[in-house]
């Protein structure tokens, strides 16, 4: 700790207003993504206090900031309803499984994520390509832009005020006909439908209502049923309804957005002391609650999203009772194999958007950072997050590019990001909950707008058509999947592509010496895509008695090439010539020496050979080659 404290340099004036800045644009994104998932507000907002503060001190990337990421938050999705089903099924039921199960998959992605750096695992961010790089930039500003869009749509309601959920019919339960609700099999009369009220048939008593095609029940208001084709089905939950604003309300969003967005833009060619976001952020906030503009805010929001509110501290001291926290999730196999698949996505998930992250602030700033302690700090904030109640997060590409933008340069602004998020969970929910969403949709464009990557349009023409294809790939890729897939599919396309190039480049120029002697000299790399191109290079039947090979100008790159070698020297043996292979590197001669006596007259050493080495080392290979597979 004192460390970090000694390495702070002289910026602390806007790593501060910088983490100031970023926790305010961050917040309506982590609190709609814990809507997304179903959780509390509170543990999303936790969860990127704690992931925030460890990767800040304990980073290997000053400046990147780290959250509660909805590339994380979607993943967990499906487990969470899954989970709160697997719940009630238990012995002695448990509402609201789903979110124990969330925190053990955090707990466990999180030493997934250690494991990796302490494996040195980070260095592969070294193997993804730039057209990579710019369509995952581009794909996630597309994602960014069109979360976003959604700030302009507000929940429907249903008959009781509350949000209206949308419902898919399953399974059929009840029959309905002439007003009254039967049982399938033994066709009993359970309920009559008087208007909109289904009563108990024994009782009388009013037990579920009818209200746009779907069942309420009485106590709960909660949806039960759906109405269709004469019979009660049960559903499947698929989220709440949300209609385009419309009117007034419209207008003053859009108004309020693009005030923001000039703020930002022009503040910066006056005076570049202050940050833009931060002041556009304040200014609107004035206006709107001090002009009386009726705008939505961030308390609406959250109280919209149908969140247990912003009860901060009581809420969080819970939580931090450990043993009470965790004393509902069974400590089993099944668990672990429930959760695991999630959580090594998750993980997956995390660190390449957190290693991509940080490879853009490499860019930005002109520095390098370690990106085998980033995983670790990632591992570790992720483990405690999810031991104390907290969901799970990465690195954010949204918030980091504004924090670089707004001077934040140190660890500072990540720390500051993270206390301000906690400041606001436990004492000044009240007053950051006025301000308007406008304003912090402002700020998310003006970041898409700085992130996207537009040089990609005039360079388009100018690169190679395969880099070309990548680049739109995994920005198509990132938008409708996953960031993961998006990067392993341009990788697996980039190498594909590279192989294919490399493997067309194999040459071979024939002459004669005055003896009689065919000499190949061969050029280029000899990998197992230009196997079959070299093969062809050969005349086996019609070449003298007496052929030298020599490879000076070309690299042996792995064994399916020295396989090639051994292979063809058969041939040439097989119609009794002689071969002789010159300039093979020390690793190439080991493995054919190896591989069969024969070679030891065929090689000829010279001190010009060269000193490259195979992709493994000859003593992984005790046996004849001829013996292995390739």
């Amino acid at each position: 700790m004192t460390e970090f404290f000694r390495k702070q340099k002289k910026n602390v004036r806007n790593d501060i207003l910088a983490g100031i800045t970023v926790s305010l644009a961050m917040i309506p994104e982590v609190v709609a993504f814990a809507f997304v998932a179903q959780i509390s507000p509170i543990v999303a907002l936790f969860g990127a206090f704690v992931i925030g503060i460890i990767s800040a001190i304990f980073g290997g990337r000053p400046g990147l900031i780290s959250g509660a990421a909805g590339a994380v938050a979607v993943i967990f999705v499906h487990m969470i309803q899954e989970g709160h089903a697997k719940g009630l099924l238990f012995d002695n039921p448990v509402e609201n499984m789903g979110y124990f199960y969330l925190l053990a998959a955090v707990v466990l992605m999180g030493i997934i994520q250690v494991l990796a750096g302490l494996f040195k695992l980070g260095k592969f961010v070294r193997l993804i390509p730039h057209p990579v790089m710019l369509g995952f930039v581009n794909g996630l500003a597309i994602v960014i832009f069109m979360a976003q869009l959604g700030m302009f749509t507000e929940n429907t309601k249903d008959a009781f005020g509350q949000n209206m959920r949308k419902t898919e019919s399953k399974e059929l339960i009840y029959n309905i006909s002439n007003n009254t609700v039967r049982d399938l099999v033994s066709k009993t009369e359970l309920f009559s439908i008087e208007d909109k009220s289904v009563i108990n048939i024994k009782t009388g008593e009013a037990v579920f209502i009818m209200s746009d095609n779907q069942v309420f029940d009485a106590k709960t208001k909660k949806v039960v049923f759906n109405i269709k084709d004469n019979g009660f089905y049960s559903v499947k939950d698929s989220g709440v309804v949300k209609s385009t604003m419309q009117g007034e309300k419209l207008y003053i969003m859009i108004g309020l957005v693009l005030l923001t967005m000039l703020i930002v833009w022009g503040l910066p060619k006056l005076t570049t002391k202050i940050p833009a976001a931060l002041t556009a952020i304040l200014i609107v906030s004035l206006i709107s609650i001090f002009g009386g503009i009726q705008s939505i805010n961030v308390g609406d929001f959250i109280r919209d999203g149908g969140g247990v509110g912003l009860n901060g501290f009581n809420e969080l001291s819970k939580n931090l009772n450990i043993l009470e926290l965790w004393s509902n999730l069974p400590f089993n196999l099944e668990t672990l194999k429930f959760i695991a698949p999630y959580a090594f996505l998750a993980a997956s998930v995390g660190l390449i958007e957190t290693l991509m992250t940080m490879n853009l602030v490499d860019e930005l700033t002109e520095t390098r950072g370690d990106g085998n302690k980033e995983c670790v700090a990632q591992g570790a904030g992720n483990m405690l997050s999810g031991l104390f109640g907290g969901t799970g997060g990465c690195g954010m590409i949204g918030q980091t590019v504004i924090n670089i933008n707004a001077g934040g340069r140190g660890r500072l602004s990540g720390v500051m990001m993270s206390l301000t998020l906690l400041t606001f969970i436990l004492f000044a929910d009240k007053y950051i909950e006025q301000v308007p969403i406008a304003a912090l949709v402002g700020v998310m464009f003006m970041m898409v707008i700085e992130t996207f990557a537009w040089s990609s349009f005039r360079i388009m023409k100018k690169i190679p058509v395969s880099d070309a294809f990548v680049l739109i790939i995994v920005s198509a890729v990132t938008v409708f999947f996953d960031l993961a897939i998006a990067v392993f599919v341009g990788v697996i396309i980039s190498a594909l592509s590279f192989a294919w190039e490399s493997a067309k480049k194999i040459r071979a120029r024939k002459r004669l010496k005055e003896d009689g002697t065919k000499i190949y000299e061969i050029w280029g790399p000899l990998f197992f895509g230009s196997i079959t191109a070299f093969n062809e290079k050969f005349d086996v039947k019609n070449d003298p008695e007496k052929v030298e090979i020599d490879f000076v100008e070309a690299r042996i790159s792995d064994h399916s090439a020295i396989e090639a070698i051994f292979a063809l020297v058969e041939k040439y043996q097989a119609e009794g010539k002689k071969i002789t292979l010159k300039h093979l590197s020390e690793d190439c001669k080991i493995l054919l020496y190896k591989a069969s006596p024969i070679f030891t007259g065929i090689i000829e050493e010279d001190i010009d050979d060269p000193r490259y080495h195979l992709a493994a080392n000859p003593e992984d290979f005790p046996k004849p080659l001829g013996e292995y597979k390739f």
